[in-house]
């Protein structure tokens, strides 16, 4: 299957960190995209954000079209209604479930039987966001890791009334992206987050507790479990706000004191210091 031939443009809603990254996988590989957010200030954000992440990965050899190419296949849309021709649609708001909710709401609108919605939460329940569709046969977990242009991971989740043919064309769409998927049950968390987030978590509270400084900590991590990144690094990559928003609803759903977030955690974000996208979290950024 030519997965380019068949899809018309690929539509992201969100233009955030993940919303951008995702879109510059899709136009990366070829794909028209229309990406559009409620703030035209976090949208021309994105598109500087995606000019320098494209610039740097063409000098490092890492993508073969220019930069230029790549970004003449993203438009910017200001209202939702400029999606409504498109046929494969990915939300990737904020993790809050009222937002992505009202979001699904809104887009149910342009959704028929030949259309294809995907959601690229990291934590929610796809079959409590596929109440909001119409056709929520049409409608699968999508979850791309941070950052999607680097990261080769995408987790497919089916909800109970997702289709087989929905979930087979999401699976093949991430393996035209050059991406591997997994499958994953409809739980809290999925699979990576279940195993990571509990792992970031503990390191806060390692902190907290004066263990070891943050750099040692993630030392530790890395040269004693050989991970790529220490867990407070890559809570800044993901931001911690969004660590905390998973936190909490692997607690709720779960219903166990071990996903309870660490105080420190909570006053880091009620800061403002969420990592990277403010340049200060556990480390400080230039």
């Amino acid at each position: 299957m030519n997965m380019i031939d068949t899809i018309r443009s690929v539509a992201i809603i969100g233009a955030g960190q993940m919303g951008t990254g995702i879109a510059q996988v899709f136009a990366t590989r070829g794909y028209t995209v229309r990406i559009h957010d409620l703030s035209i200030h976090v949208m021309e954000l994105s598109k500087l954000k995606m000019k320098k992440s494209l610039e740097k990965l063409y000098e490092k050899h890492q993508v073969t079209d220019f930069p230029e190419t790549i970004l003449s296949r993203v438009t910017y849309c200001d209202t939702m209604r400029e999606l409504q021709d498109c046929n494969v649609y990915i939300e990737s708001v904020f993790e809050n479930f009222d937002v992505k909710s009202n979001i699904l709401y809104k887009l149910n609108q342009y959704i028929d039987e030949h259309t294809y919605l995907a959601t690229n939460t990291s934590s929610f329940s796809i079959t409590s966001l596929a109440h909001m569709i119409s056709h929520p046969d049409r409608f699968v977990g999508f979850h791309f890791m941070n950052p999607p242009p680097l990261m080769n991971l995408i987790e497919v989740i089916k909800g109970v009334h997702s289709s087989d043919e929905t979930y087979n064309f999401f699976w093949t769409l991430a393996n035209d992206l050059g991406k591997t998927p997994i499958y994953s049950r409809n739980t809290p968390g999925f699979v990576l987050n279940r195993i990571l987030i509990p792992m970031i978590n503990e390191a806060i509270y390692a902190l907290s507790e004066n263990v070891s400084t943050p750099e040692q900590i993630d030392n530790a991590m890395k040269l004693g479990a050989n991970h790529p990144i220490g867990p407070l690094a890559l809570a800044d990559l993901i931001g911690l706000d969004t660590v905390l928003a998973i936190l909490k609803t692997l607690q709720k759903e779960c219903g166990n004191t071990k996903y309870c977030p660490s105080p420190l955690l909570e006053q880091y974000v009620m800061r403002g210091h969420l990592g990277r996208k403010t340049k200060k979290g556990f480390f400080e950024y230039d």
